[in-house]
């Protein structure tokens, strides 16, 4: 699923994680909905972006996050 949603292409948005080749990435989608946009708001922000996109930003996302963690330092 992620596979064929999720792409990454030297010069496009600095080879960060796109959606389908579009010029909107994971972080641009999650950052969406963490300001509290919805699925449904986005979707109709960008009618570009396809419901079924969506599963794959979070599996995406998801295995991504299960890197190795690190400390952030406190001031």
């Amino acid at each position: 699923m992620t596979e064929n949603r999720i792409t990454i292409e030297q010069g496009k948005r600095s080879g960060q994680p796109c959606v389908r080749g579009l010029r909107i990435t994971v972080r641009d989608v999650l950052g969406w909905m963490a300001a509290g946009m919805t699925i449904e708001q986005i979707l109709s922000d960008y009618p570009e972006l396809e419901p079924a996109d969506f599963p794959a930003i979070f599996d995406y996302a998801a295995r991504v996050g299960r890197g190795p963690l690190c400390e952030v330092p406190h001031a």
